[in-house]
């Protein structure tokens, strides 16, 4: 009897041992680490490249557009009037380039001809006159002085007769090939001015430079915005990313390709499988300094993305993402 009495307080010495064991592994466990970060996605501010008032906002906040669709109209009455003028100047241009490619008209010719004419027919009766002059003055009827007179007369009637056969041959060839030449680039030039304020005019409608949706409308009717001025923020839904800022001291057993295990509390706190794809350090700013003065040092931080192996609906940018760890393994 007094056996069995050994046996059951050895066993309840064992079980109360036993008991504060486990209670004592379970007190001195450290607790599981719990890293917590949130969702991204890509987002894209659209903005105009010129001054202009709105004139019109084609869309609402929380809409879902289309790449290429319109979502602003702007008014600029300036970039309107430069196109007015470069229009005009282009116009101006191309009339000067065609004119020196077709020539002179035809009435331009025929009265060339007719001057070269005119002062053809003026050399030969100068020359004539002057041979009659001389004749006499051969046989002593008119002075030395009248020969001289007429002989001038008919040099300068042929130089003239010449230079009227000049202009009628330039009139024949039409511009120089310079002249054509500085037609054409100014033609060209002109033509480039439109092209620019085309450009800019094709600024004054915004449209969606990506599929997504629109999360902020940062302008309305009849405000002025100005270039580099975001109007519209779109976020791409379709390409989201889990972003955890951690320590170095716990980026032992984190490496590039690591498949993990991410909690979504907003998602009914659902389990996703991301992969890591990103690490890099932050700033200075994100350093964790050390406390004591010595026996301790700086750590960093350090940014960890990872992209969720399959496609996660109603995953949106800055939903809480929650990954727990155990003490030995972050």
């Amino acid at each position: 009897m007094k056996s069995i009495k050994r046996i059951y307080l050895l066993l309840a010495v064992l079980a109360g041992v036993a008991m504060f064991s486990l209670a004592g592994w379970f007190l001195l466990k450290p607790p599981p680490l719990i890293i917590q970060g949130e969702v991204d996605t890509t987002q894209i501010q659209v903005s105009s490249k010129l001054f202009g008032r709105v004139a019109a906002v084609h869309v609402k906040k929380g809409e879902y557009v289309k790449k290429g669709q319109l979502l602003i109209t702007l008014d600029s009455p300036e970039i309107q009037a430069k196109m007015a003028q470069a229009t005009a100047a282009q116009r101006f241009a191309g009339a000067q380039r065609d004119k020196a490619f077709k020539g002179p008209r035809q009435e331009e010719l025929r009265a060339s001809l007719s001057n070269w004419q005119k002062a053809t027919s003026a050399a030969d009766l100068a020359k004539k006159t002057f041979r009659r002059i001389d004749r006499l003055q051969a046989d002593g009827v008119v002075p030395a002085q009248k020969r001289d007179e007429a002989e001038a007369q008919w040099q300068a009637a042929s130089k003239t007769a010449e230079a009227a056969r000049a202009s009628y041959d330039m009139a024949l060839a039409g511009a120089r090939t310079e002249d054509k030449a500085a037609a054409t680039a100014q033609a060209s030039q002109a033509a480039g001015a439109v092209a620019e304020v085309n450009a800019h005019l094709h600024e004054t409608a915004l449209y969606a430079p990506i599929d997504g949706q629109i999360v902020d409308l940062l302008c309305d009717p009849g405000e002025m915005v100005s270039p580099g001025f975001p109007t519209i923020s779109i976020v791409d839904l379709r390409d989201a990313w889990l972003t955890f800022n951690v320590r170095e001291d716990l980026l032992a057993h984190i490496r590039m390709g690591d498949v993990i295990t991410a909690r979504i509390p907003a998602l009914g706190n659902s389990l996703i499988k991301a992969k890591v794809n990103y690490i890099s350090a932050l700033g200075d700013f994100a350093t964790w300094r050390a406390t004591k003065a010595s026996g301790d040092f700086d750590l960093k931080t350090f940014e960890v993305r990872l992209t969720p192996v399959e496609a996660v609906e109603g995953l949106r940018p800055g939903m809480s993402a929650i990954v727990t760890r155990g003490a030995s393994r972050p």
